[in-house]
């Protein structure tokens, strides 16, 4: 099958929707849907949660006192340590032995797991946020979606299953790993649309190329919903043009839903935001204070429909900002960007701030390296040291030290002039660099 045919889905004039009631929606009455599901949100929270009643009485904050958007200010933020304080279910607004269908949680390993009931109701809004994702890509129910997120107490994997429940997709539920049989399936069986990391997507493509196909012209995948890390424009174009497939961003964290909190359309110009089930917030990270349209700040999320861990004010640490204007597409619910990192796992470099991500768009530029790259800290003496160990392309000639040496140097130049950080980098063999099956590690702090 040609790469054009199967891309003219994408490609179209006439845009594929799934909830188009919702996704185009006017301001007016989104504004209402909001207000309406914030002051029954406030309510569930003041009247079942014994940490909201207290926060809200503390600020002297009722429910009643919630008559416009803008009284969302008032309300006190949560944040991921009143999650793990209120461990494992003091946050719920219902017994978890009443209606409680689901239950998730994040690993724990730096304290106690986060952990977050669904109700029926709140895993069909969950699938109805995927199954949006999964039309962005040009999906529907003749698709067949191989799921090779995680499955388990992740919300990637089932988020994923959900929405190709709600959109009528037939679901290959591989989960991560056994990358070979992955790239079999996907052959066999006719996928169209792939959901995974987008390290994971790429570890695909390159196995499947390993194998001896093109998937971008042996293939029938078209559409791919990358999410759960962070993936630069270079590592995307390289992901479409390996697989031959139209990737778009999908944005979620397990304390707030999961994956679908927002995704991208085709047109790759931010991440259209589940406005009917969520009220999104930028603010400054330092005092809190909301940011206009278009600066950058920390993402906050106000559940709007959650029964079971509804949640005021979270704050997510990820940093973005909200793009001003229409998108081509025709929705009119609001895009935030893509996350160029978060605030409270930023690398302290010699006093410097950097984001991992800010590594990953300074190497995209060089095309004698992949998207593979690991970042070692550690200590020389007293002072931090950054090792950046990047793979070069297949055809790249390893033989010629002046060649490696020139790149190492202007790779390292590049990095000092952008993060203004010194860093000693390390231009290693093709399939050096450890693959994951899952979530990459980027970083490794050994200091």
């Amino acid at each position: 099958m040609s790469e054009e045919k199967k891309r003219v889905g994408m490609i179209g004039t006439k845009e594929r929707y799934f909830q188009p009631e919702i996704e185009m929606i006017s301001a007016g009455d989104l504004a209402d849907l909001q207000l309406k599901r914030l002051q029954e949100t406030v309510a569930n929270c003041y009247s079942n949660i014994n940490f909201y009643k207290n926060a809200l009485d503390a600020a002297g904050i009722s429910p009643k006192d919630i008559k416009s958007l803008d009284d969302l200010c008032k309300l006190p933020f949560t944040t991921k340590q009143d999650m793990r304080d209120a461990y494992p279910f003091d946050l719920f607004a219902i017994n978890v032995h009443d209606n409680v269908q689901r239950l998730h949680a994040s690993s724990g390993t730096t304290g106690n797991a986060t952990v977050v009931g669904y109700t029926q109701q709140d895993i069909d809004n969950w699938g109805d946020c995927f199954a949006r994702a999964i039309a962005q890509v040009g999906g529907g129910s003749e698709s067949i979606l191989q799921v090779a997120y995680g499955y388990g107490l992740f919300t990637g994997g089932l988020g994923a299953h959900e929405g190709g429940i709600r959109i009528g997709a037939t679901i290959l539920p591989m989960s991560s790993g056994n990358t070979r049989r992955q790239v079999q399936m996907m052959r066999d069986f006719g996928v169209d649309i792939l959901a995974c990391t987008p390290s994971y997507a790429l570890l695909i493509a390159d196995t499947a190329i390993e194998l001896g196909f093109d998937p971008a012209k042996d293939f029938p995948i078209s559409g791919a919903i990358l999410g759960a890390e962070p993936c630069s424009e270079g590592m995307r174009k390289e992901i479409e043009r390996k697989l031959g497939v139209t990737v778009v961003d999908i944005y979620g964290l397990s304390e707030v839903m999961g994956p679908g909190v927002s995704c991208e359309c085709r047109y790759q110009n931010g991440l259209h935001v589940a406005e009917d089930h969520f009220i999104i917030e930028i603010v400054d990270p330092k005092t809190l204070l909301p940011l206009p349209d278009g600066e950058w700040g920390e993402v906050v999320f106000t559940t709007l429909s959650k029964q079971c861990s509804p949640l005021l004010r979270y704050r997510t640490r990820d940093i973005s900002r909200i793009i001003p204007g229409a998108c081509d597409c025709g929705r009119t619910l609001r895009r935030m960007d893509r996350i160029t990192g978060r605030t409270d796992d930023m690398l302290i470099i010699r006093g410097v701030n950097v984001f991992p991500s800010q590594f990953q768009q300074v190497i995209a530029a060089f095309p004698e390296v992949t998207s593979y790259y690991q970042i070692i800290l550690s200590r020389e003496h007293t002072l931090d040291k950054v090792t950046l160990n990047v793979e070069t392309v297949a055809d790249f000639d390893f033989d010629e030290i002046k060649k490696i040496e020139s790149l190492q140097h202007r790779i390292t130049a590049e990095l000092k002039s952008n993060l203004q950080v010194s860093v000693d980098v390390k231009v290693v063999e093709p399939k050096s660099i450890e693959r994951s099956e899952g979530k990459a590690k980027r970083v490794i702090d050994l200091r």
